[in-house]
């Protein structure tokens, strides 16, 4: 009993770090219609910022400055790079790409290429009992941090201005539009909370794998698509079931047959595409 415990946690911190990166790129495309290859590198910047900060202002204090680059980084991208490109589809894809591409260069050339230890405070190496498995408190943080996020976004897009116009953007932009409200500013928006919460998975993220590379974001934002897909485009509960369903789903196959849970996951994804193409649910809410 203990081991089924200990695996659904730990299950739930992974899923945890998929919906902070999969939150923010399911609200960019739902609302911006823009595939963002390059969201994994707020999650690298946000590791780095957070890697750099530590030794100088403690812990919480670093998170917080990750997730700052993390957003600034986000609202860079979107004016430099997104706006001029929006509703050109092909153009987005190469212009996201590249840049990802570069970015991990850039971090290489900057940290090196060799994984880095992350810093760890002394309180998140503790354990806790519950239900009997010692449970590291690493695990139960992720938890706690994108619970928090996921209702800080349910509570914006519900009662605030902004939060109304990118529900109604994710639905029919072209209504808002004509309606008078400039959505461009919702864009950026946008794009800066889910550069935050993908740089949130990056400073968190590090705690839980220990280390971090120039490759972590990549690696992560593939599974972050994959809850996006399942969770369906610009609904954020969709993505927190889908990534809790992607997150025990590899935990709890790798404990039993390692190296399936990643083909399981993929198997999901091709399920749910069959049975419903338009994911779990396409609502923003």
């Amino acid at each position: 009993m203990s081991t089924i415990v200990l695996l659904a946690i730990t299950g739930l911190g992974l899923a945890a770090l998929y919906f902070l990166v999969a939150s923010g790129l399911s609200l960019v495309f739902g609302l911006a219609d823009v595939l963002n290859f390059a969201h994994g590198l707020f999650l690298s910047i946000g590791a780095y910022g957070t890697w750099w900060a530590y030794p100088h202002v403690g812990f919480v204090a670093a998170v917080a400055f990750g997730v700052v680059v993390g957003a600034l980084a986000a609202v860079l991208v979107e004016l430099v790079l997104i706006r001029p490109l929006y509703k050109r589809t092909i153009e987005q894809v190469l212009v996201t790409v590249g840049l990802s591409l570069a970015g991990v260069a850039l971090l290489q050339a900057t940290f090196g290429a060799d994984a880095r230890p992350f810093p760890r405070p002394q309180w998140t190496q503790h354990v806790l009992s519950i239900g009997g498995a010692l449970v590291p408190v690493d695990r139960i943080l992720l938890i706690v941090a994108a619970l928090g996020v996921l209702g800080a976004l349910l509570g914006f897009l519900r009662w605030t201005r902004y939060g109304l116009i990118v529900r109604a953007g994710v639905e029919n932009r072209e209504m808002v539009t004509a309606l008078g409200i400039d959505v461009r500013k919702a864009f950026t928006l946008v794009f800066a909370i889910g550069g935050a919460a993908a740089a949130l998975a990056g400073a968190l993220g590090g705690v839980y794998l220990g280390s971090i590379s120039p490759t972590t974001g990549a690696s992560l934002l593939i599974f972050a698509f994959i809850v996006v897909v399942i969770g369906g485009m610009g609904s954020v509960i969709g993505s927190a079931v889908a990534a809790v369903a992607v997150g025990l789903l590899q935990q709890f196959v790798n404990y039993y047959s390692t190296g399936m849970g990643d083909i399981c996951v993929v198997a999901l994804l091709a399920v749910v595409l069959l049975v419903r193409p338009g994911g779990l649910t396409r609502r923003t809410a």
